[in-house]
């Protein structure tokens, strides 16, 4: 059967050629075990600006993946690692409130061109591709949101939004292809996918707070800390992706992936606190001493996942009180240098 061709599932006897963008990095790193633990080909491109080789060592070391550092900006590359590729993972992206507010033009810029590339690559190779996208498109919005719910952003002048805009640009690119050139993709929104080997340095909330109170020190809380969110388990992302992958029904559309459970991040902080032993104290931090004058926070952010529900029967199989559990044994296992944090 030809990569540009489905007709049904592909039997899992069959060893798949499979390419993951940024896949040295957090989600990546979680799908490049799940994929090597079923026996498939796993190929991960890198440029390690922000992945980290230690994610992915053992399977290195291992012979279970072909790691090729470069850019997904390459669009030279990104068709030589197509050639024969059954499915593509776009995960590469500049992501994380710290280092979109520091960096608003280079996000944009990244992002756009990165899901061009890749994107279009993918077509003209007949790869089925999964493209990663983010909660932060729905704005301001803080119903159950489903997929097709209305976005209601702020001002194109705040930097919080270029992401967000960077990111709908490449779904729109993405359906675009599908509709046209009958591409096979399939658009996953991430809601807060948390677990281990994903850092604090990029304003990531829980490995933050999990840091400093192993440390002991105090664990900072933006605001009041009654805005909430859905956290969901890493283990749980990478099961809905390898859903979506391979669902033939999933193709042109896209697909909220999260928690419905809702915690305030004083919640949060609390927990991390309790379940790390910690004599660290919670501090309140005022927005605009975190991000600068003019950012704009969200009170509520929560999935409607009927979607990916109905279609595919994924089910959400761990609490945030577990992926909290498994960053901690992380964290502490890895030992790394604790050093202060400004943002989540």
């Amino acid at each position: 059967m030809s990569h540009g061709q489905s007709s049904g599932q592909i039997p899992r006897k069959v060893r798949l050629r499979h390419v993951i963008t940024g896949g040295a990095g957090f989600i990546g790193s979680h799908l490049a075990d799940a994929l090597t633990k079923r026996g498939e080909q796993v190929v991960i491109v890198d440029d390690l600006s922000t992945g980290r080789i230690e994610n992915i060592a053992d399977l290195i070391d291992s012979g279970a993946v072909e790691f090729v550092r470069g850019s997904i900006l390459d669009r030279d590359l990104v068709d030589e690692l197509l050639v024969g590729a059954d499915r593509c993972y776009h995960l590469a992206s500049a992501v994380g409130v710290q280092l979109i507010v520091d960096n608003p033009l280079r996000t944009m810029l990244q992002n756009l061109h990165g899901m061009e590339t890749v994107i279009t690559a993918a077509a003209e190779a007949k790869v089925r591709l999964m493209v990663a996208s983010t909660s932060e498109i729905y704005g301001k919005s803080s119903m159950a949101l489903a997929e097709d719910a209305d976005r209601v952003l702020g001002a194109p002048t705040k930097a919080r939004w270029t992401y967000a805009n960077a990111k709908v640009s490449g779904e729109m690119l993405a359906y675009g292809y599908a509709s046209e050139h009958g591409a096979e993709n399939v658009v996953v929104r991430f809601f807060n996918t948390v677990g281990p080997r994903q850092q604090g340095l990029y304003g990531m909330v829980v490995p933050r707070f999990v840091r400093q109170a192993l440390a002991d020190q105090d664990v900072t809380v933006y605001g009041d800390g009654t805005q909430s969110r859905c956290f969901t388990h890493v283990d749980d992302s990478v099961a809905a992706i390898l859903g979506l992958i391979d669902c033939d029904e999933a193709i042109g559309r896209p697909f909220n992936v999260g928690c419905s459970t809702e915690v305030t991040i004083q919640e949060l902080a609390k927990e991390v606190v309790q379940q790390v032993g910690s004599s660290s104290h919670i501090r309140h931090i005022p927005y605009e001493e975190a991000y600068g004058d003019g950012f704009e926070e969200l009170g509520r952010r929560r999935p409607d996942t009927s979607r990916i529900e109905g279609l595919t029967g994924w089910q959400v199989r761990h609490t945030v009180e577990e992926a909290i559990s498994d960053i901690i044994e992380h964290e502490r296992a890895t030992a790394e240098p604790i050093v202060a944090q400004r943002l989540d």
